[in-house]
């Protein structure tokens, strides 16, 4: 069962919270009365309410939507871990005052985990605009102003190589093939484990990495010719498992089916990595079309953005989007990589859509520009569009660029850079620790709406004072 709040303090459980509300931070005092707001209670509860058919009148009882909504937050806030914030919040009585839990007892780490899944990004999308909402609501935001870029949030996995592919390929399908013979009572044949063999081909590759010429090349073909035949035979190997599954009586096959289905995905991705590696190495094909990079995170990307210490990233390209008092009013996690100069138009459109008024002034970086954006943006109703084009020889257009009002724009611009460091560094979108695209977009989400708090908190704290 869920509900919206814990029950109502005692009288003693009140005068102590008056008390501890002393030490709470200023943020802390804004934000509360944020989050009492209905609407974002209402859409956690609903949220919760469609984990199970029958979550709002049967089961155990739930964690309530408004705690469970201030821990989520707490935890973007402070960068913790689930760990660390059932311990932090057990033993500071000001963190359970302000996630509003009182006596209670607090949900533990893997009930906070699905907490988290459980409010999907189309809720966490919910909750953002309200957030938004209620900072125009109250002045923090008038939507004079916008300023846009895009980063890489990167997935959390190792550096691909096309050797390490294939040895976590090689681990997982044994891995799985072992699992499903335990569960089926035995197979016809035992599965053999050649990881051994795979981790030291793997080894042998790097080694032959350090000599360079064609003494070093024919020996890095040489290993990896090995390295796709050991793999070839693990894959034939998931194939005969995967028939003989087929014909195990309908009683032992059910005890398996989830098995079956993993090892049957993985193997595809497997062969996906052995064809792409085979194009590589030895036709020498580097532009392979919809290239794998991960075997765990098969969503993720190869993004350039052109930065010299790290020219290739992994992950998925996230634009956001801000107005006045670093206040984020969009964010997007797209499931491909589009061009920047293919975002401003539809950015303005959005900015117009929620905060009900054209931008006057539109600033952006050198990857937004083509004249197309520019004249439409004006067509839209924006008065000053301030962004570079880095490519033109024209005099005329070097004089437009030194304008006043176009360096104050571009100046104004370089605050996206610091916004983007700060949930990189501070509300954890440095690396996602959630799986599949949905799961990324819930964490940026989470990221996005604390960092709104703390800069929603920071400028009402002043007006109080």
């Amino acid at each position: 069962m869920i509900k919206l709040r814990h029950q109502q303090p005692t009288v003693w459980e009140g005068l102590f919270a008056e008390e501890v509300a002393e030490l709470w931070e200023p943020w802390m005092r804004v934000v509360d009365e944020l989050l009492e707001d209905e609407e974002l209670l209402d859409a956690v509860y609903d949220a919760q309410g469609k984990r199970h058919p029958q979550s709002r009148q049967l089961g155990r009882q739930q964690t309530p939507a408004e705690v469970a909504l201030r821990m989520l937050i707490l935890k973007h806030v402070r960068n913790w871990s689930y760990e660390t914030l059932e311990r932090e919040v057990r033993a500071n009585v000001v963190y359970r005052s302000f996630c509003r839990v009182g006596m209670e007892k607090v949900p533990d780490a893997k009930t906070l985990v699905r907490l988290g899944q459980a409010i999907g990004p189309e809720t966490i999308r919910e909750l953002h605009d309200r957030i938004v909402a209620l900072a125009q609501g109250r002045g923090v935001i008038q939507g004079r102003k916008m300023r846009v870029d895009t980063t890489v949030v990167e997935s959390n996995i190792h550096y691909p190589t096309d050797s390490g592919l294939l040895n976590d390929g090689a681990r997982v399908l044994t891995r799985t093939m072992k699992k499903i013979e335990q569960k089926a009572g035995g197979l016809k044949r035992k599965v053999r484990n050649r990881t051994r063999s795979v981790a030291r081909r793997v080894i042998a590759i790097a080694h032959a990495l350090r000599h360079k010429g064609t003494e070093g090349e024919l020996q890095r073909k040489k290993e990896y010719g090995q390295l796709l035949r050991l793999t070839r035979q693990i894959l034939n190997d998931s194939q005969r498992v995967l028939q003989e599954v087929e014909a195990l009586p309908a009683r032992r096959r059910r005890g398996v089916r989830g098995l079956g289905e993993r090892l049957e995905a993985m193997s595809e991705q497997v062969r996906a990595v052995v064809r792409q590696t085979k194009a590589r190495v030895f036709a020498g094909w580097t532009q392979f079309p919809d290239k794998l990079v991960s075997l765990f995170e098969p969503q993720t990307e190869i993004i350039r953005k052109g930065k010299a210490g790290k020219p290739n990233e992994f992950g998925k390209l996230v634009e956001v989007q801000e107005a006045e008092n670093q206040i984020i009013t969009h964010y997007e996690v797209y499931e491909g990589r589009p061009s920047d100069r293919h975002l401003l138009l539809p950015a303005v459109e959005v900015h117009r859509r929620k905060l009900g008024r054209v931008p006057g002034w539109v600033a952006a970086d050198a990857g937004f520009y083509s004249r197309a954006n520019e004249e439409g943006a004006q067509a839209m109703g924006v008065k000053y569009v301030s962004i570079p084009n880095r490519s033109t020889r024209s005099q005329e257009r070097r004089r437009w660029e030194k304008q006043r009002w176009f360096k104050k724009g571009q100046k104004w611009r370089t605050g996206c850079e610091g916004r983007i460091s700060v949930l990189k560094r501070r509300h954890g979108l440095g690396r996602c620790r959630y799986h599949g695209l949905q799961g990324m977009r819930r964490w940026v989400g989470l990221g996005v709406i604390a960092d709104n708090l703390i800069n929603i908190g920071r400028y009402l704290v002043p007006q109080r004072a």
